[in-house]
């Protein structure tokens, strides 16, 4: 279990840097309240909801990274507790 929990901590960090890079690569304003991108972002970076202001990449790499891996052992707890069940 805490080998699937890693791997979810690790899709987190993965998935903000690959935003990220998207940042950096595009042209400026980026992900702006305008941009209609910005909706899948929130879903897969929550801290990009919840901020209000700027915060540091390595702050945001952290706290999804961070995120993820509670959404994992959330998730692997109840596929634990569904495979026992049966």
């Amino acid at each position: 279990m805490k080998y699937r929990i890693g791997m979810w901590a690790i899709v987190g960090f993965l998935v903000a840097g690959g935003w990220a890079l998207y940042a950096l690569a595009s042209k400026p304003p980026v992900l702006t309240s305008a941009d209609p991108i910005l909706t899948l972002v929130r879903l897969t970076c929550p801290i990009a909801f919840f901020s209000s202001h700027a915060m540091s990449v390595y702050l945001v790499l952290l706290a999804n990274a961070a995120t993820y891996a509670l959404v994992g052992l959330a998730v692997e707890t109840f596929r634990q507790g569904l495979h026992r069940a049966k």
